[in-house]
């Protein structure tokens, strides 16, 4: 049937060739949805007269637009995965189900978020590390990027269910659509129209808005191998539990990224001033060409995965978690190295103020040395999460950021000064990355043994196959 075959290539096509077809448009999609907030950070710190500031101020912002973010994916990269797991299955009632409580879930959360930031956002702002000259510029840009929460929620938390059913080059193509759109308005509303910050918060919503149509309307048609239909939208118990069980690691991966954020900066603003917190602006962009990229791979090549594992083929999910580690980890060795060996090419991107880019080029080998074996922990952590175990993922979620960084960013500059903050993040890295190679090793081992048994029994559920069952049945 026409409608199956886009998803059983998943299981049939072959590995090497199906990886790259899937991994390749994914990260270029990953590339171009940083560029929603990279390229708004590069106009608005070449503004002149204040655009050191104005930068800084729209980096203070960066909690809560991670704080949606990670919303969008509690119900999106909770969702996909079971919906690819019930693809590999062809219970595709099942996986519509999924979709559409996670496409309801989007909506409640959009309506809280937007109404809570809008109210609160001024003191939330102060406490996020916004001082008195930088707080003007951090109300305008995020007072606008609010009202398109809802765009924002569709655009990122949908496009999962795209690339989970093999569709990855119509899910690069949501966010490039997007982008373009951004890349255009933003120079426009900035300097041609005088609007300053708000003017790229405006390009951003107007641009996220037009992805989340694209999306949308992909995801109601035929051309799409699950639908998303309003029936399936009215949320079940049973399907939003298992969705947050499994959403609930990457929020935790994305909403601590907001909480270290908030603890960098506050402790960057204490020991340094509104210069640093400009460098940790600038470093947490950086962070985004080197993380993104990985997690484009790691997005395309989870539905594989997933698809396999419901289909039981455990060769075949051996093989695409081995390569998904070797890529990672060689491409996390690559980007990071440049910002610890050439410091230079990416601070000069985001300021021409000679003296932020001294200071950055000066910290940013430090903040970023742990970065380079990096891609060990995405990729298993991706595999966590195609493979359903819900647990250990979440342990991984919270023994970097939440054990480990923020712990060490608030104790290292009682003795080390301001240097110190920037040390937490290599030393968290390396515990963390060491920490998940060996849980890697005992679960997925766990997993792969269980997988000849017909219930699928889950290394969540030890014996107990009776609710692995119902989470993937």
């Amino acid at each position: 049937m026409q409608e199956t075959t886009k998803d059983e290539r998943l299981g049939s096509e072959r590995l090497g060739k199906l990886m790259v077809s899937l991994a390749v448009p994914a990260v270029a999609a990953q590339l171009i949805n940083v560029l929603y907030n990279i390229v708004d950070r590069i106009y608005i710190g070449h503004i002149q007269g204040y655009g050191d500031m104005a930068l800084t101020g729209v980096g203070v912002t960066f909690p809560i637009i991670m704080l949606i973010a990670a919303f969008s994916a509690f119900a999106g990269m909770g969702g996909a995965p079971l919906a690819s797991i019930q693809l590999g299955k062809h219970d595709y009632d099942r996986a519509e189900l999924i979709l559409g409580n996670s496409a309801g879930l989007l909506v409640i959360f959009s309506v809280v978020l937007t109404i809570g930031f809008s109210i609160f956002k001024t003191p939330v702002l102060y406490a996020f590390g916004a001082s008195e000259t930088t707080i003007q510029y951090a109300e305008s840009y995020i007072g606008i990027y609010l009202l398109g929460t809802i765009f924002v929620q569709f655009a990122v938390g949908l496009n999962t269910f795209i690339s989970g059913q093999g569709e990855a080059r119509i899910a690069m193509l949501s966010v490039l659509i997007g982008a373009i759109i951004n890349i255009c308005l933003d120079p426009v509303f900035i300097f041609v129209f005088g609007m300053g910050v708000k003017g790229a918060a405006l390009a951003t919503i107007i641009s996220q808005a037009v992805s989340a149509a694209w999306v949308i309307k992909f995801l109601t048609s035929k051309k799409s191998v699950i639908r998303l239909k309003a029936k399936n939208m009215r949320l079940k118990g049973d399907v939003v539990k298992h969705i947050g069980g499994l959403g609930i690691s990457p929020f935790i991966m994305q909403s601590t990224e907001s909480l270290v954020n908030i603890t960098l900066n506050s402790g960057l603003q204490k020991y340094g001033g509104d210069l640093y917190v400009g460098t940790m602006s600038i470093m947490t962009s950086i962070m985004q060409l080197i993380v993104i990229p990985i997690q484009g791979i790691t997005q395309g090549v989870q539905p594989i995965i997933s698809y396999n594992y419901g289909a039981g083929n455990k060769s075949r999910v051996k093989g695409a978690i081995i390569r998904l580690i070797a890529v990672c980890f060689l491409a996390t060795i690559v980007l990071a190295g440049i910002a610890v060996f050439a410091p230079g090419v990416y601070a000069e991107i985001f300021t021409n103020n000679d003296q932020l880019v001294k200071l950055t080029c000066q910290v940013m080998p430090i903040y970023f040395f742990g970065i380079t074996i990096f891609g060990i922990q995405s990729a298993c952590q991706s595999t966590f999460l195609a493979l359903g175990q819900a647990k250990v993922s979440l342990f991984i979620a919270l023994l970097r950021k939440v054990i480990l960084l923020i712990p060490l960013a608030i104790i290292l500059p009682k003795f080390m000064g301001v240097i110190g903050i920037y040390r937490a993040e290599p030393v968290a890295d390396i515990i963390s990355v060491l920490a998940t190679s060996v849980l890697f090793v005992i679960t997925v081992k766990k997993v792969l043994r269980n997988m000849g048994n017909n219930d699928m029994i889950s290394a969540d559920q030890g014996e107990d196959g009776g609710n692995n069952e119902r989470l993937y049945n």
